[in-house]
């Protein structure tokens, strides 16, 4: 018998800008790995609407989704859950005061180009990160 694989968590994220051109990436408490600021998608919720609600819940930041650029659909490993990862991901720039609220334990700005020894989810490291460099 083969067995059953589980379906893909469904997500919307943020790359979150600033003028200068770093990122924001945020780190869960309870976790070693920073990624994108976003979560899970609630059912019947546009993914535009699921990452504002997401960046206002960890990061205390208000934006509408008129306010995000859509920049695709992206698939990868998970790191805080088993499984894999399908991505909405949209950016904006923003020059607003960010707090770590939440679950966020951790935030990092960081140059896309050269991010330093952070410990990157592959999806942030490998797909989303190179979109802004």
């Amino acid at each position: 018998m083969r067995p059953l694989t589980s379906r893909p968590i469904e997500i919307a994220v943020a790359l979150v800008s600033r003028a200068d051109g770093r990122t924001l990436l945020v780190r869960k408490r309870g976790t070693a790995t920073f990624i994108q600021p976003g979560g899970k998608i609630e059912p019947r919720e546009e993914p535009a609407a699921a990452v504002c609600r997401e960046v206002c819940e960890e990061l205390g930041l208000h934006i509408a989704p008129n306010d995000l650029t859509y920049l695709g659909r992206f698939e990868d490993v998970a790191v805080n859950e088993p499984g894999t990862v399908v991505a909405e991901a949209f950016s904006i720039v923003v020059d607003a005061h960010v707090t770590a609220a939440a679950e966020i334990e951790e935030l990092a700005w960081i140059d896309p180009a050269s991010p330093g020894m952070l410990n990157i989810a592959p999806l942030t490291r490998d797909q989303l990160l190179p979109l802004l460099v």
